[in-house]
This record gives structure tokens, C-alpha cells and sequence, in this order.
């Protein structure tokens, strides 16, 4: 047999054997993929954050070596108190997959935490920080509490410990004021929307005189409706003066600033 036979036939044996197209090796590399790195925790700085109208967030992990491209889809973007930032070092937990248009690997983020503080206590530092530079908490923009109110507005859950604790007060120190209660929720999803719109619905009224806007203790998280950027612009924006009677004396909230 010639060379040139030979060449032939391997060629021909060749072209009879199965072949994987593009498609195909790409899916079984991602179903590879996220058999083997399905909800695992990986430590990484940020890098390149993008946050493009969908509402996702794309950003890159990395280290002194490698990189990885990650995406936070909107449901959990929604999700997370604090501003992802780049050269923060974080602990994302999520898995791996393949964007097959792309034959890209890369990691789809469940949960994401800064490493070192609490994702709440970042997310009330930064946003403390932020409103502190736009003037929020400056003392030129207090109000005067009047000394003897003829109307009181309380925002707050008509069922907790703090609408009795406000109302022995009140009655202890005034005599014959007008209460208005405004029942809110004041912990947990729709806390904050619901507190903010009943500040701004009670600077509808002509005749409050001074809104309570408060809770009962509990843990920094049970608090955060009062962290909300939401609220802490519907006191900002009050014409009324405004008393946050939020938690303990060593809780310390947006809305007390």
C-alpha cells in the first residue's frame, strides 16, 4: 500500500468517527461544570462592577493570579443591602455554569457578604456616609420640637410594646393632646415603604403638630426598616418635625440622625 492509499484511508476513517460540534462539547462542559461547583463559597476582590438598566450586576472576581467573570442576577441584586464596590473583598457564595454563547465560564451569585464586617453594618455605614455628604443630618435642617403640641402623629405597629411605652409618655407629660395613629409595619419586607409613606401622608394634614416615628428593641436587622434610604429622605423632607423613638438608647439608627 502507497503512502498516498494510506493518507486516504485514515482521512476516510477519520471523517466516519463521531465528532462533537461546538454546541455540544460546550454543554457537556457546562453540565460538567455545574455537577462539580454547584454551592460553593469563593473569596475574591471586585473588579469592573457594571450595572447595566436590567437591573443585573456584572462584576469580576479576583485574586493575585486569576480572575473570574460573575453575575448577580436582579432578584438577588435586589436583595443586597450594601453597594458592591470595586476593591471590596468579598465572600460570594453561588455556582459555576457556562454562558454557551459565549463559551465563558463563570459564576451566577446567590448571596454575597464583605469579608471582615456585616453585609447590614457596611450597608448602614455607607449609607450613612452617603447622606452625610449631601447634608441630611446637618443641624440647620432640624426642626424645632414645639414645647406643648396640641396634635401628635405616631408612626408605628399598633400591636408592639412601643405604641403603649409612647402612649403612657405622652400621657404623663401632656394633658389633653390629640393622638393620631398611623399603623404601620416596622419590621420586614415593605417596613420601610410603608413607614415613608405614612410620614408623607401625615404632612398632608394641617394640624399634627409633631410626628413620633419609632419601635421596641431588637437586633440590627430587626431595625432596618429604619436604615432605609426611603425614610431617612421621608424625615428629610418633612415639614413637620419628626422624634424617632427607635429600639433601646444604645440603638442607633439612620432615622435618629
Amino acid at each position: 500500500m502507497d503512502t498516498n492509499q494510506e493518507t486516504q484511508e485514515v482521512f476516510h476513517k477519520r471523517n466516519t468517527e463521531k465528532f462533537f460540534t461546538v454546541s455540544e462539547i460546550t454543554r457537556q462542559i457546562r453540565t460538567s461544570l455545574e455537577y462539580k461547583f454547584s454551592d460553593i463559597s469563593i473569596l475574591g476582590e471586585i473588579s469592573n462592577v457594571r450595572k447595566p438598566s436590567s437591573g443585573h450586576i456584572y462584576l469580576t472576581l479576583k485574586d493575585k493570579n486569576s480572575q473570574l467573570q460573575a453575575v448577580v442576577f436582579r432578584n438577588v441584586a435586589n436583595k443586597i443591602k450594601f453597594e458592591l464596590k470595586d476593591g471590596m473583598e468579598v465572600i460570594t457564595f453561588g455556582s459555576v455554569t457556562v454562558y454557551e454563547s459565549r463559551g465563558q465560564y463563570q459564576l451566577i451569585i446567590n448571596k454575597v457578604e464583605p469579608k471582615g464586617v456585616g453585609a447590614l453594618q457596611l450597608a448602614f455605614q455607607q449609607l450613612k456616609e452617603k447622606l452625610g455628604k449631601e447634608g441630611l443630618f446637618d443641624q440647620t435642617h432640624k426642626k424645632p420640637i414645639p414645647f406643648i403640641p396640641q396634635k401628635i402623629g405616631i408612626v408605628t405597629s399598633p400591636t408592639g410594646a412601643a405604641i403603649k411605652d409612647i402612649l403612657n409618655i405622652i400621657d404623663r407629660r401632656f394633658a389633653n393632646v390629640e393622638i393620631l395613629i398611623y399603623p404601620v409595619k416596622v419590621q420586614g419586607e415593605g417596613a420601610a415603604q410603608e413607614i415613608a409613606e405614612a410620614i408623607t401622608e401625615l404632612n398632608t394634614l394641617t394640624d399634627i403638630d409633631v410626628i413620633i416615628a419609632g419601635r421596641g428593641g431588637g437586633s440590627l436587622e430587626d431595625l432596618w426598616a429604619f436604615n432605609e434610604e426611603i425614610v431617612a429622605r421621608s424625615i428629610y423632607n418633612s415639614r413637620i418635625p419628626i422624634i424617632s423613638a427607635v429600639g433601646h438608647e444604645i440603638d442607633i439608627t439612620i432615622a435618629d440622625l
